[in-house]
């Protein structure tokens, strides 16, 4: 780590703006992936998230997928219209509604998802596998140090599956 006092090149040296920029030249390489297969981005990041089947809520896949609130419900709506996904009732509380892809929607990225992991091993070839695991367990942790609580029992409780996303290894 650089001097804490020093500003010169503050963003190359400040963790968010580093892991934001890794994040976007990395990903836009495979959006253009996504886009060349007929998906978009927020469809590719959602039904992504849901791929093997794992029930979420529209609020915690709204936050794992990055996408705004509004924006998840309207692309829920479609993938629904679309048989990608669906909504089911929530047996531990009816007021919540769970989103899960269906087989339609798990064929349809599976061959992205095989894609996806071609182009992260691509991404991570230059440093060797401990090194690539080892980035990413760091990754997971601080995702999981950060994850934001709910307020309420069922929010919290939303909140703790969608940390079980980024389990640590």
């Amino acid at each position: 780590m650089s001097n804490a006092s020093s500003d010169e090149n503050f963003v190359g040296d400040y963790l968010p703006a580093l892991l934001a920029q890794a994040s976007h030249l990395i990903s836009t390489e495979f959006h253009l992936v996504v886009k060349a297969h007929g998906m978009t981005v927020s469809e590719w990041r959602v039904l992504s998230t849901l791929a093997g089947g794992k029930a979420l809520t529209t609020t915690v896949l709204a936050e794992i997928s990055l996408t705004k609130g509004p924006t998840a419900t309207r692309l829920l709506h479609r993938l629904e219209e679309r048989e990608l996904v669906q909504r089911l009732a929530d047996n531990s509380d009816r007021r919540v509604t769970l989103i899960r892809i269906t087989a339609k929607g798990q064929q349809t990225v599976s061959r992205l998802i095989r894609l996806a992991k071609e182009h992260e091993r691509r991404v991570l070839e230059p440093f060797g596998f401990q090194d690539a695991e080892q980035l990413k367990t760091i990754l997971r942790r601080l995702i999981q140090l950060h994850w934001r609580e709910g307020d309420d029992s069922a929010e919290a409780e939303a909140w703790d599956r969608a940390a079980a996303a980024f389990p640590q290894t």
